[in-house]
């Protein structure tokens, strides 16, 4: 099974583009073939939503008799460690901190807003000892300058 046609098979499943795909990846091992499917949707994904679409699929794949081999399937969110993909996942994070990599580095700040070609960010200002440090501008990243975002956790 392909990852093209685990893609094809959910479409019945996201309730009118209301869930996405974030990832699907396939691999085959000696013994089974692992099957791991990242949905989300814009308010964020419910474990009960992800079981009921890996029940589904499951079900389909079974009675069409799609794998005949062993297989392990697994439907789950993108956990906080997944870095954001979709124009749709930054927009849910506005108002979080990210770690943005870029070509020149990685930058750590606030996302303010998002729009249709990139986001605006807040970089942090770094705290050195004595001195006044200005606070930064927000700046527009356009989505084709980052390399990888993810949204960092305050323990705080």
């Amino acid at each position: 099974m392909t990852k093209e046609k685990i893609i094809e098979l959910l479409q019945p499943y996201l309730e009118d583009d209301r869930i996405f795909i974030v990832d699907v990846t396939v691999t085959a091992s000696k013994i089974r073939q692992n099957i791991t499917i990242l949905l989300d949707t814009d308010e964020g994904i419910k474990i009960e939503e992800c079981a009921s679409v890996s029940r589904r699929l499951a079900h389909f794949i079974e009675t069409n008799e799609l794998i005949v081999d062993a297989y392990n399937l697994e439907v789950s969110s993108p956990g906080i460690d997944q870095p954001l993909t979709f124009q749709r996942q930054y927009v849910k994070n506005i108002g979080r901190s990210l770690k943005v990599s870029l070509a020149e580095g990685e930058i750590v700040g606030e996302l303010e807003d998002v729009t249709e070609e990139g986001i605006v960010f807040k970089e942090e200002v770094k705290k050195t000892k004595g001195k006044k440090v200005e606070p930064k501008e927000s700046i527009v990243i356009p989505f084709g300058n980052i390399q990888q975002a993810k949204v960092q956790i305050s323990f705080k």
